[in-house]
């Protein structure tokens, strides 16, 4: 057992720019693969093997802080939320056994493949329209002009509220993003405190409006399911909305983004794509390990542990880079080239490991697979344009691109 070094963003890592990380990371991976980070005090554990081991041992490594965030919120913001009657928990990732269990196993019955199948079609239109709204144009920022509101629209549906609440739903999922896992000063912790409590209002309201009027949709067979005797409160089936309003399509929305500025950069795969459609859930695998939407996720040890041979005391918070360990040699051979006809790629740790396993990572999937059929379909001259340039949200765990800018046909 060994104790674990220290490392600070002078000595050349810090762990909220994931403008291009993946270097930095193969050298921890290769030097330091589990250390503690001076600043942040968090364990960072780089490798496949251990983060997979930290994941699948939920009795030691607690999922509690998950989702708190990465610096404290300060002490108005704390009177904000409070005296708005903030009350929001995790929906799933951030619960342990049996809370987790219990919750899990009733969301997993109505949030599963029989709605997905039903929305497809619903989903391919989604997609068509937006495709419809660029095509004139000959170029457009594919993050902002389409991946950003698409796996908004297709959640919606699944959901069962309004198109025109997509951008008010998206602003407060900023708010949460940056709140939770960005660095902010107290003053600017403030205007996002104050949208959390918007953000918590709107999922108890949308509860309650469905008991009112039940609807064809997922907050409406949680509560007949609660009806028919399942053990599951408002408030927790609020926490869920809270969750999937948020982690259901913002992580997508990155992956579309991710995933087409990967393929284009790749012009050999986009080209492969675009001649055989069958190879399209491979690359979604692929894309998935190279270029996933989240490459972080926490834990807290409940116990003295260690985590590749390093001792880990008691009460420390831990930084799992699953971004590196989708990258790590011993398990993905040249797992810095992007290859879509990789046979192991989906051994990805992108969606978690373990008990908290990503519950949406079939819708995920699904939607992906039909934007690339579609858009590798009407857009096979689709290529990158502008400087080339871009910037990524200053956080710990979700890669956010801050632009994708594409042209096609004619369009200079």
């Amino acid at each position: 057992m060994t104790v674990a070094a220290t490392v600070s963003p002078a000595n050349g890592y810090d762990p909220f720019d994931l403008s291009a990380p993946h270097a930095t990371w193969a050298k921890m991976r290769e030097n330091k693969p589990v250390f503690q980070h001076k600043d942040t005090g968090y364990f960072i554990v780089t490798r496949h093997a251990d983060i997979k081991a930290v994941f699948d041992d939920w009795q030691t490594f607690s999922s509690e802080n998950a989702q708190a965030p990465m610096r404290p919120m300060c002490a108005e913001g704390r009177r904000i939320m409070t005296e708005g009657g903030f009350t929001a928990y995790s929906g799933l990732s951030a619960r342990v056994p049996p809370d987790h269990t219990r919750i899990r196993k009733i969301v997993q019955g109505a949030f599963g493949p029989r709605r997905f199948k039903a929305i497809e079609p619903k989903i391919a239109q989604i997609v068509a329209d937006a495709l419809d709204r660029i095509a004139p144009l000959g170029r457009a920022d594919f993050f902002r002009d389409v991946a950003y509101d698409v796996p908004a629209f297709v959640l919606f549906a699944l959901v069962g509220i309004p198109d025109s609440d997509v951008q008010k739903v998206k602003a407060w999922s900023v708010s949460r993003a940056v709140l939770t896992w960005g660095e902010l000063s107290d003053a600017e912790q403030l205007p996002h405190a104050h949208n959390m409590v918007a953000y918590w209002d709107y999922c108890r309201a949308l509860v309650a409006a469905k008991r009112a009027i039940p609807g064809d949709d997922l907050p409406s067979d949680l509560l007949k399911l609660q009806a028919e005797g399942a053990e599951i409160t408002d408030d927790e089936i609020a926490g869920v909305m809270y969750s999937v309003l948020f982690a259901g399509h913002e992580t997508t929305t990155t992956l579309m983004a991710n995933g087409v500025h990967t393929l284009l950069t790749h012009r050999d795969a986009w080209d492969a794509i675009c001649a055989d459609p069958a190879l399209i859930p491979q690359a979604t695998e692929e894309i998935l390990r190279h270029a996933p939407s989240i490459v972080a996720w926490r834990r807290r040890a409940k116990a003295d542990a260690q985590i590749g041979g390093v001792a880990v005391p008691e009460g420390s918070d831990i930084l799992l880079l699953m971004g590196s360990g989708n990258r790590d040699e011993t398990v993905f051979p040249h797992g810095e080239d992007f290859d879509i006809g990789r046979a192991n790629a989906r051994n990805h740790l992108s969606f978690g490991y373990g008990i908290h396993f990503c519950l949406g990572f079939q819708l995920a999937k699904l939607e992906f697979g039909i934007m690339l059929r579609q858009l590798t379909a009407r857009f096979p001259d689709l290529r990158l344009t502008g400087d080339g340039k871009i910037d990524y949200l200053a956080n710990v765990s979700f890669r956010i691109p801050s632009k994708v800018e594409i042209t096609w046909g004619d369009a200079t």
